[in-house]
């Protein structure tokens, strides 16, 4: 897996041992293989072709805060308001003649502010939210999307799956209880 990881300098408000837990790759890089992994692997789970032949794929993953998010959603989505994720799929228009051994999938941006926040607001840990963040938007770039309730609920259901894997904690602490992850929490 290659994963370009960034963190904005503006996302000054966190303390130093954060943001270097935060922008390390070992943090991100296992927990986002893994769930790649369990969701390629499983054929129930829509998941573009491309991606379940892969050798290795590749993502962005930027922390920013919400001034840099609300100019994306502004730019982007025609929304001049922050928000806790931005999915930007690569995989949208890609043809059956563009598979070669790494696929990118795109980039996840997720304001650290409004992660903060909402972790305070639902009462979990800062870890927690940001793994929900990033679930959510990888899911993004795998092609799923909430357009009606009935999608929104399989969509949620599936990041519960996926956070079930982790410590909330230390998001790069990877708890698997069997041998293969297609067998946990119907993945």
């Amino acid at each position: 897996m290659q994963l370009d990881l960034a963190l904005d300098a503006a996302t000054g408000m966190l303390p130093a041992s954060e943001s270097t837990t935060l922008i390390a790759a070992k943090t991100w890089e296992p927990l986002l293989l893994l769930w790649i992994t369990a969701i390629r692997s499983n054929r129930a789970l829509p998941c573009p072709g491309l991606v379940r032949q892969a050798d290795e794929v590749s993502l962005g993953l930027r922390f920013t805060d919400d001034a840099t998010i609300k100019e994306l959603n502004s730019s982007w989505r025609q929304k001049p308001e922050a928000t806790d994720v931005l999915s930007f799929a690569a995989l949208e228009d890609a043809l059956d003649w563009m598979e070669g051994p790494c696929v990118e999938l795109g980039d996840i941006v997720v304001s650290v502010e409004t992660a903060r926040r909402q972790a305070h607001e639902h009462d979990h840990s800062l870890g927690r939210e940001l793994n929900w963040l990033v679930s959510h938007g990888l899911l993004h770039l795998l092609g799923w999307d909430h357009p009606d309730e009935a999608s929104l609920r399989s969509m949620l259901s599936l990041q519960d799956t996926l956070l079930s894997m982790v410590d909330q904690e230390n998001p790069g602490n990877v708890q698997i209880q069997d041998e293969t992850c297609g067998d946990r929490a119907g993945l």
